[in-house]
């Protein structure tokens, strides 16, 4: 299943995406309620639907299936707004150097354990929502990234044990402000500038999106393809990251971890490729989606060159 958080009029929804279309939550609850326990509820958000995932997925697809049989009506993804599909994640954690033909194009050796960084809830945003250039930047770069999204809490777990706590992927572009990235000597401040994490649309599970390292994933800037490659080139493999930050830190059901960019982003380009207002972003990754994105000028910066 495909699940979006979608904003309608004011209030915030959950949704199974099928075929471009939203099917709410709500709305199928109420139509098939009467066939799910009495004492089962619909989760509020997204984290708590990943939180109780175990219990509530086998529901959910009773519903989808119900709905199916049925010619009741969907939501055109054009008549509401798609957000971030979680909003509310305690930890963004970030894979650098996860591709050896990007290691490359930096000028960087091929780390021997992975490079960990982290962004935060600042930065996310949703499918079709604008990245904002800061005003303290001029060298704005896109990294096209699948990204997991833990299921149950995870502490300590070995990489054979580590599927089992992933709910499901989804795409993300990790922005970063190249000139703030390597001016600090860390990269907490060029990473985590608001609107930084455009992930989405949609948190496909696990079980849609099959072997995660068979992907093929593709970026295009104004319809000019940038990025792509295939998950089968990490470097550091899904359960051996999801394991090796377990033995540091506690992950959390939706937490999300970016996995690295392949070759292609603007930094390494001859001439250096850099974002700018109006631009038009599209990643696409096998299985999971397409991410569109566009660039605007943030309104301080405006301001600031009145």
């Amino acid at each position: 299943m495909k699940f979006v958080s979608y904003r309608s009029q004011t209030t915030i929804h959950l949704g199974i995406l099928v075929e471009n279309q939203i099917l709410s939550l709500n709305r199928l609850y109420d139509l098939y309620k009467e066939q799910l326990p009495q004492d089962w509820s619909l989760p509020t958000d997204m984290k708590e639907l990943i939180e109780q995932s175990e219990a509530t997925l086998p529901y959910l697809e009773s519903l989808l299936n119900c709905y199916e049989d049925s010619d009741q009506p969907s939501i055109s993804l054009s008549e509401v707004e798609v957000l971030a599909p979680i909003s509310n994640p305690e930890k963004i954690i970030c894979v650098g150097l996860n591709y050896l033909d990007h290691c490359r194009e930096t000028n960087m050796d091929p780390p021997s354990s992975p490079v960990i960084f982290s962004k935060y809830a600042n930065t996310l945003i949703g499918n079709q929502a604008s990245i904002e250039l800061p005003i303290n930047s001029n060298q704005v770069d896109f990294e096209a990234e699948l990204a997991v999204v833990i299921g149950k809490e995870a502490k300590c777990i070995s990489e054979e044990e580590a599927e089992d706590y992933i709910f499901g992927y989804t795409i993300m572009n990790d922005v970063s402000a190249r000139d703030l990235q390597f001016a600090d000597g860390q990269w907490s401040r060029g990473k985590s500038a608001d609107t930084f994490a455009p992930i989405g649309p949609a948190i496909v599970t696990k079980e849609e999106v099959g072997n995660p390292h068979q992907l093929e994933i593709t970026l295009r800037l104004n319809d000019e393809l940038m990025q792509h490659s295939n998950t089968e080139n990490l470097i550091f493999k899904i359960p051996y990251i999801v394991s090796f930050l377990s033995q540091s830190m506690t992950l959390k059901p939706g937490d999300i971890i970016a996995t690295g960019t392949p070759p292609g982003v603007g930094m390494g380009r001859d001439p250096q490729v850099w974002l700018k207002e109006g631009d038009q972003l599209s990643i696409t990754i096998e299985r999971i989606g397409t991410l569109l994105n566009d660039v605007r000028t943030s309104n301080s910066t405006k301001t600031m060159h009145k």
